[in-house]
């Protein structure tokens, strides 16, 4: 039930952040993943083998799907999965920076019931569990309200504004910004700090899951890039893009998107 599966998050959070922190500080060795998936580090496995260690064990009955961890289709025939990204934002944490977070999450039957994005070197702990509301830090947070997409402030990389993904040839006239961590951008927003993000290439749920949970309790929308809920859980673990904001930006963005079928 989310209200016992948050504390669990919450507490395997901190425990990943310092584990992180301890790496991130003394130095640790990084590669490549093959077929160009991306850098990882020894922090990142260190955390996922907590994290294996202690959440199955207090949950044996629920799913698995981490991005560390080999996938298994087994994980499709649970009602609840964890769905974990040991430290988002891998490739600012190799470079220094302190963008990264953890981001943990809990799927009912493809909707996320409990979700904790964790940012340790910057003291932020964005929390949510269905109907209970979102919290930074323990304070309720809410999303933007502003009406108008010309006047937002919108999280999302440069080739999301290629004219060919927009009905009119172009981007409307938001201002862009950027954030590494994918998962800190929906935090971002459900804090109200921007007004929407979007990311239109096909998204690893475990970069996602937390945030989308974490918006829509904050009073904000997110949906694939076509505008349909996003489910969770999937063979692929993969969603189609997210575009995501205060309820009048998200249903604005997506409808200046063109659809994709």
């Amino acid at each position: 039930m989310p209200g016992t599966d948050l504390p669990l998050l919450m507490d395997a959070a901190r425990e990943a952040g310092q584990i992180a922190t301890r790496f991130f500080r003394r130095g640790h060795q990084s590669w490549d993943k093959p077929g160009g998936a991306g850098p990882v580090t020894e922090a990142d496995l260190a955390v996922n083998k907590m994290l294996e260690e202690t959440l199955p064990a207090a949950r044996p009955d629920y799913g698995w799907l981490s991005e560390e961890s080999e996938d298994s289709s087994d994980r499709l025939n649970k009602s609840h999965v964890f769905i974990l990204d040991p430290i988002d934002g891998t490739r600012s944490f190799t470079e220094g920076s302190r963008t990264w977070a953890h981001s943990f999450a809990v799927a009912r039957d493809g909707i996320i019931t409990a979700a904790v994005i964790y940012l340790p070197l910057r003291d932020l702990m964005y929390c949510a569990a269905a109907g209970h509301g979102a919290t930074l830090n323990g304070e309720q947070i809410s999303a933007s309200q502003t009406q108008m997409l010309d006047l937002a402030e919108i999280l999302s990389a440069r080739p999301n504004m290629d004219g060919r993904h927009w009905k009119e040839g172009q981007p409307p006239g938001f201002r862009r910004s950027y954030r590494p961590s994918l998962a800190y951008r929906l935090a971002l927003v459900a804090q109200g700090r921007f007004d929407g993000m979007l990311t239109l290439r096909r998204s690893w749920e475990w970069d996602i899951a937390a945030g989308d949970l974490i918006l829509r309790e904050a009073g904000g929308g997110c949906t694939d890039r076509n505008g349909a809920p996003l489910r969770f859980n999937n063979p692929s673990a993969q969603v189609d893009g997210v575009v995501a904001g205060g309820i009048a930006v998200q249903q604005q963005l997506t409808g200046a998107l063109k659809p994709v079928t």
